[in-house]
């Protein structure tokens, strides 16, 4: 939250409301210095070979891997997320930047056939000052994917963690910074109109987001007013189809998984379930028995379960059957338990918009084509998942979903080095993978012929 008119945030403990700390937002002036930091520095790190940028991102995930226990504790008292999965994000973390700083110098240009008299290059290039916003629910992992792409690629970093976590992302700029050139990378904090303030600033190249819809729509039109790139991840309202032929026991722990998997608060969590007709009933009473024998963690504050908690009444108070859970707990903390939602028709809140939490709303189909059709018809395009023994089915919904991410028969899992564009409202651009160091370059095309003799 922020506290009165001294633009502090002030974070509390989701788990027991405790106090973890305050931190000062940044004021205007701090914004200002930073980008000119940047800025400045910008040239001598574009000029810095390609190996030796890498060599400081690598340098730069052991200080991370060395502190990563300190940071898992710190992280899950700011966001509720436990321990051991945060500190599986921080060493994914780690491992991004090590990725990156392999990838790095391995990149080039290439030369184009011209003229034999002639020399005809293609050559990428530094943006020049990339600014990272980044989010609260996998805090270190995301941005040092998009901190890790920018530097190995020759681009300096202004970062401005979520205002939900900024001990964390203070943290991590610390640890970042003590293997980097000075300047090099710079830590802003503040809330989402500091973000703004970034945004708008013509001396920024690209501005790299991973967060809601609306906040990458406002990005989006300040940076077509400066000429900035925009690299967005905005949310997702993602499916999950199950079809006739499958194991509905199967399919619930999948469901499950999907949907309550860091209490809901994933960027392709399962967020709405259309399930055939023929195994519904199985189906659901499998997915109430997942529910109810799981012990969700908190989400990230009390205002983001009264997001929630609204959406869910919303939907009861609109026709839809509560089969588990969507009860507020007494107690501390921002506790919310893993609820299934059944009859849940198409204009509910929670079919058409990314609720973000332990929810798993049902919506029960005829045919495939009805659930395929009713999937695709959502302004949204993140991920989907289809669960199906038909190979036809599975060929028809990789092709036809509206989508960047389509996974069959897995609601997680993928191969290594796989980068994906989001779709209409979920944003735009590479937001990870190799791909992502193409994302923070510019191409220049050199046509060089040899002065005639004097």
């Amino acid at each position: 939250m922020i506290t009165g008119t001294e633009r502090v945030l002030e974070i509390l403990d989701p788990a027991d409301g405790s106090r973890v700390g305050t931190v000062a937002m940044a004021s205007d002036a701090e914004v200002d210095a930073a980008v000119v930091e940047a800025r400045r520095q910008s040239t001598d790190w574009a000029r810095t070979p390609a190996a030796e940028r890498g060599a400081a991102v690598r340098a730069a995930a052991k200080t991370l891997r060395d502190s990563a226990d300190e940071l898992a504790r710190l992280n899950c008292s700011e966001t509720g997320k436990p321990v051991d999965e945060s500190l599986g994000g921080i060493l994914a973390g780690a491992g991004t930047l090590e990725q990156y700083a392999e990838l790095g110098p391995l990149r080039g240009g290439r030369t184009l056939l011209g003229d034999p008299n002639a020399t005809d290059l293609m050559v990428p290039e530094p943006r020049g000052v990339v600014v990272a916003l980044t989010p609260w629910n996998d805090p270190v992992a995301v941005a040092c994917g998009l901190i890790g792409a920018a530097l190995v690629t020759g681009n300096t970093v202004v970062h401005k963690p979520s205002e939900r976590c900024p001990h964390t992302g203070a943290r991590l700029g610390q640890l970042l910074a003590e293997a980097l050139p000075e300047g090099v990378l710079q830590t802003v904090q503040g809330d989402g109109s500091v973000g703004a303030v970034l945004a708008a600033r013509n001396d920024v190249d690209v501005i790299a987001h991973v967060g809601s819809t609306a906040a990458g729509r406002s990005i989006a039109a300040a940076a077509a007013a400066t000429g900035a790139k925009a690299l967005l991840e905005n949310g997702g309202n993602d499916p999950l189809i199950v079809d006739e032929d499958v194991d509905p026991v199967w399919a619930a722990g999948q469901a499950a998984l999907g949907s309550f998997a860091n209490s809901g608060q994933i960027c392709v969590a399962v967020e709405r379930i259309y399930v055939h007709r023929a195994v519904a009933d199985s189906f659901l009473s499998a997915l109430v028995a997942e529910a109810q024998s799981r012990v969700v963690a908190p989400l990230v504050d009390r205002r983001h379960r009264d997001s929630v908690h609204q959406q869910v009444r919303q939907a009861v108070d609109n026709g839809a059957e509560l089969l588990t859970g969507g009860e507020l707990p007494d107690g501390p903390g921002a506790h919310y338990p893993a609820t299934v939602l059944t009859s849940c028709s198409p204009e509910l809140d929670v079919m058409r918009t990314e609720t973000f939490g332990p929810v798993a709303p049902v919506t029960v189909v005829d045919s495939f084509d009805e659930a395929l059709r009713l999937a695709a018809d959502d302004e949204y395009g993140l991920a989907a998942t289809v669960l199906t023994g038909s190979q036809a089915n599975a060929q028809r919904a990789w092709r036809e979903l509206p989508v960047g991410t389509v996974k069959i028969n897995a609601v997680f899992g993928g191969a290594p080095g796989g980068a994906a564009q989001p779709r209409r409202a979920s944003g735009a651009g590479f937001g990870y993978g190799p791909e992502l160091l193409d994302e923070m370059s510019q191409l220049k095309v050199v046509h060089w012929e040899p002065a005639p003799a004097g």
